[in-house]
Parts: C-alpha cells; sequence; structure tokens
C-alpha cells in the first residue's frame, strides 16, 4: 500500500489535558476540531482551534496542544477526530500544493463519515484490518480535504455568507444560541439569513443544529462513559425530554436502548 494508516480515534475531553512534540512530529497528523475549543502551537504559530478547524502537520513539525477552560473557572469541552499516517501517496498529496497548519473546512458528515470508517477499521486490528480499504478510505479523505478547502476558498459572496451562517451554527450548536445571533453575525437579517441557509443546504437552521446536536451525541454514546443526562445537557438540548423526543424520532429507539446496543 502507498498509504499506512498508523493511528486513528476520537477523542473528547471534559478535564484538562496537554501533549507537546517539542523534537517534531514523526509522520502526519490530521487533527479535526468538531465541537469546543483547544490551543495548538505548530510551525512557529499559536491557533485557537475551534469546530471546524482542521490541524495537518508533516514529518518534523513541533507540535503543542493544550485543552484549559476558555476562561477562568470555565468548564473544558474539546472533541476531536484525529490520525496519524505515512506513505509514498501521502508525501505526493502533500507536495502537490501549499498545505496550511489550520484551515477552516467545517464538519460536513460527509468528511466525518469517512473519518469515523477509518476508525472503525482500525480498530478491528492488526488480524482483521484491511490495509487496502484504509488505504482507500485515507486516500478519499485527502481528497476530500482539498474540495473543503477549495469551497471555502470561493468569494461569491452569497455562498460565503451562507458558509459563514454554517460554520457559526456548527460552532454554537452544542450550546445555546439563538437564530438573530446568526444572522447578525454575518450581517444579515434574520428572514434573509433564514431564507440564504435553506436554499443552499435544504434545511433549516435549526434542524441543521439539531442534527449536529445529534451527532455530537451519538459519539460521546459511543466514545465516553459520560450518562445521558451530562450528553442531552453538554449537545445543547434543553432537557433530557427533548433529546429523548428528538433522538427517537430520528433513529427509532431511545437512547438508552441505542447505547445499550452499541455496548
Amino acid at each position: 500500500m502507498e498509504t499506512e494508516l498508523l493511528i486513528c480515534g476520537y477523542s473528547y475531553h471534559a478535564e484538562p489535558f496537554y501533549t507537546n512534540f517539542k523534537n517534531g512530529l514523526s509522520n502526519y497528523l490530521f487533527r479535526l476540531q468538531v465541537e469546543g475549543s483547544s490551543e495548538v502551537y505548530a510551525r512557529g504559530r499559536h491557533y485557537r482551534m475551534r469546530g471546524g478547524d482542521l490541524l495537518i502537520l508533516k514529518p518534523g513539525d513541533e507540535y503543542d496542544l493544550r485543552i484549559e477552560p476558555a476562561e477562568p473557572g470555565g468548564r473544558v469541552a474539546s472533541g476531536d477526530y484525529y490520525l496519524f499516517c505515512q506513505g509514498a501517496w501521502i508525501d505526493a498529496w502533500w507536495n502537490c500544493s501549499p498545505r496550511p497548519a489550520v484551515s477552516r473546512i467545517g464538519t460536513d458528515e460527509r468528511l466525518l463519515a469517512l473519518w469515523r470508517n477509518l476508525l472503525l477499521e482500525k480498530r478491528r486490528g492488526p488480524r482483521e484490518e484491511s490495509a487496502e480499504l484504509s488505504d482507500c478510505l485515507l486516500r478519499a479523505l485527502c481528497l476530500y480535504v482539498d474540495r473543503a478547502m477549495t469551497e471555502t476558498s470561493r468569494t461569491d459572496r452569497t455562498f460565503f455568507a451562507a458558509l459563514r451562517l454554517k460554520r457559526y451554527i456548527e460552532e454554537h450548536a452544542t450550546s445555546t444560541f439563538k437564530l438573530e445571533e446568526a444572522a447578525q453575525s454575518v450581517g444579515l437579517s434574520l428572514s434573509r439569513a433564514v431564507h440564504l441557509f435553506k436554499s443552499c443546504y435544504g434545511l433549516t437552521m435549526i434542524q441543521y443544529a439539531i442534527e449536529i446536536r445529534l451527532d455530537a451525541a451519538l459519539e460521546r454514546m459511543k466514545y465516553s462513559s459520560m450518562s445521558l443526562d451530562q450528553i442531552a445537557e453538554t449537545c445543547g438540548f434543553a432537557s433530557y425530554s427533548y433529546f429523548h423526543r428528538v433522538f427517537r424520532k430520528k433513529y427509532g429507539v431511545s437512547p438508552a436502548r441505542y447505547r445499550n446496543s452499541e455496548s
């Protein structure tokens, strides 16, 4: 295979966390912040990572990650997908165009699906993992990253306003926010923002926020030991009963039953 997936996982931190590669990375690192925030030092710069920010680094790059409360006394919350990889194909992909350390690409469900499939394949272990399948999925993820970067660099004003609305929702979905605040963040009236978002993405802003909240809930149900009440609260649902209702409507089972089936 021309690529090798070394490590792939999902991390959620509710407590302070630190890591440092002072001597530089040995392999390529991809890290997608999907919720909360973190502080990263890479290539001589400090970055504040928020939901939708992608970090990609090459072998030899220094890397320092700090996850702390955004303000003194505040709560810690950071969720991300990450992977380490290497290979001739990755080398060629990296060198085909400039690669900024941090890019804002959003948390598109298709990109996350590729990452989750890589994670699940890696979890099979050496005896069951398909190196060929991992190779294909990793290449697809790299190419999808290229597409996401191209889309976010477009200068069409209407498209860019809709994209900024989408990014705002992705960043604030797991906390409480008002539609008026989302509209104000891009300089639009509420009615214009609502119409623009629906015409571009086929969902209302509230529907999209609920999709993000449910995705976050699924990740915590699978990969954390948080209670369902805690998951509902930290994913932006006003109450557990509301979380239960929208979860059951989408997946056909209660959160408790879903979690038990995954264990």
